[in-house]
């Protein structure tokens, strides 16, 4: 089932004919547009955030209806992330990128001219559909169309600056749109790239050969359900308390869901949504876990250190936006630095070295209080947190997908992206139950003494997931020597390939 290009024989003109459906014309075209299309899908998760208060004041939302704008996409989004992967698989990955694109390009527009809070989340839910569907299929092209090591790695590379710094590009994004015209800006944003993706996708992109499978829909239900479920609980608990009946029900409907999820992949699916061979390599399977703890710390620190520079320190949306930036910057150039390293130097160094970095960072913002400076006392935590994470996500990716099947592509680069916008929304409503906790008993603080003083734990226990993070690469993951190539495919330092 080779997918390498061959020149086609000179003499037939139905080979002519054929040519361009097999081998897009300017292959940095094409990955220009599947690069557009994950930016959109990742900017969406926080571009959102700075626009909270004009949405609540335009549509009248509730303080806990608002969390739903943001919460409802991660969810929907990591939720059907596997479904999306098996699906392109089957239908073709080209085809189902167009579909996601399409659907999310809609259900941007609607949520702009929304005039209720129900149109709304509906409109976001809609657009975690359409991600769901898209998203996994950009890094399954990307792994089907670069065959030679290098290449792809320099292609995955550029990915993971889009997914790493797309969350923090979001915020900027947000500020700029928010300040100059409305929060529905930011949702009329993604109609244009939404169209140019939808009319350049089919005539620069080659549809990779499909494989025979079935989709595992009764596996789709309980993933989706089961991770709604638990981030829920966490949200929930963090209202009602840990001990409320009502609270450990969520908890108990999470466990039961999941559990009957791993149980059917494991034994009643024909072709399972998830692979479970993927988790049980050693290097893949630390790898998943791992990526799901970063994305825990990152975006709940993008959640309250927003709100800090807000609410404590009195910033615009448009300064808070780009307050952001250094962050953004670095992000993007460790992640496009570090896949070139890599084959020089191994993954090791980025893969240790990375979440170092991002400790440190975090652990300087558990001392910030009512006075803190930006200068003096965020800045220096955003620029180690932004080496870090342009250090760290890209290696990890490549080191996650090596050796995969080029039949299981779809499936492995779902699974990683589940986990991180799973990550993402599991972290924030940790660390928000973490916040009210901290934030219930004044104990004589003032307002944003208090408020300061939840971020400061807060960013406590994600400094924890990170800790588990940098435990996880050197004890299971632990990455040695340099990629080769194994079978077609990159191999990450560290993964051997085997299952």
């Amino acid at each position: 089932m080779p997918e390498n290009i061959i020149a086609p024989a000179p003499a037939p003109v139905d080979d002519r004919v054929r040519k361009p459906a097999v081998r897009p014309p300017r292959p940095g075209f094409a990955l220009a547009v599947i690069l557009t299309c994950q930016l959109m899908v990742v900017l969406d998760a926080t571009v959102v955030s700075i626009a909270l208060p004009g949405i609540q004041r335009t549509l009248h939302f509730s303080a806990a209806g608002l969390s739903w704008v943001q919460d409802v996409y991660l969810l929907v989004f990591g939720g059907l992330l596997l479904l999306g992967g098996r699906a392109g698989d089957l239908f073709g990955r080209r085809r189902l990128l167009v579909v996601g694109i399409a659907g999310f390009t809609l259900a941007s527009l609607l949520g702009g001219f929304a005039t209720s809070p129900g149109l709304l989340v509906a409109a976001r839910a809609a657009q975690g559909v359409g991600a769901a569907v898209a998203a996994p299929n950009t890094l399954a092209l990307i792994v089907s169309t670069y065959r030679e090591p290098t290449a792809r790695a320099r292609a995955i590379g550029l990915f993971s600056s889009m997914s790493a710094g797309g969350a923090a590009v979001g915020m900027i994004l947000g500020g700029l749109l928010t300040s100059y015209f409305s929060w529905r800006s930011v949702m009329f944003i993604n109609v244009p790239f939404g169209l140019a993706i939808v009319l350049l996708a089919p005539r620069l992109i080659r549809e990779p050969e499909r494989h025979p499978s079935r989709l595992d829909l009764p596996g789709a239900v309980a993933a989706t359900l089961g991770t709604g479920t638990l981030v829920y609980a966490f949200i929930h608990a963090a209202t009602a308390g840990w001990g409320a009946g009502s609270t450990l029900g969520w908890f108990a409907a999470a466990a039961v869901l999941l559990t009957g999820f791993v149980l059917w992949e494991a034994y009643g699916a024909v072709q399972p949504l998830l692979p479970l061979h993927l988790l049980r390599h050693r290097v893949r399977g630390g790898g998943y876990l791992t990526m799901l703890l970063l994305p825990a710390a990152m975006y709940g620190m993008f959640f309250f250190i927003t709100q800090y520079l807000q609410n404590v320190l009195g910033y615009s949306p448009l300064r808070t936006g780009f307050a952001f930036l250094p962050l953004a910057v670095l992000i993007f150039v460790g992640a496009r630095t570090a896949p070139r390293l890599v084959p020089r130097f191994g993954a090791r160094p980025f893969l240790i070295g990375g979440p170092i970095l991002l400790l440190t960072g975090l652990l300087l913002l558990t001392r910030v209080d009512a006075t803190t400076a930006y200068a003096s006392g965020i800045l220096p935590s955003m620029v180690l947190f932004g080496t870090g994470a342009g250090f760290t996500i890209a290696p990890l990716s490549i080191t996650i997908l090596s050796a995969v099947r080029p039949e299981e592509s779809g499936a492995a680069s779902g699974t990683l992206q589940t986990m991180q916008q799973a990550g993402g929304a599991l972290g924030t409503a940790v660390l928000l139950t973490v916040f009210t906790s901290a934030t219930r008993h004044p104990a004589g603080r003032g307002p944003d003494a208090l408020f300061a003083h939840g971020v400061s734990v807060g960013m406590g226990v994600a400094a924890v997931f990170i800790a588990v993070a940098l435990l996880l690469v050197v004890t299971v993951v632990r990455p040695s020597g340099r990629p080769r190539a194994a079978r077609g495919v990159v191999v990450g330092s560290g993964g051997s390939g085997s299952r």
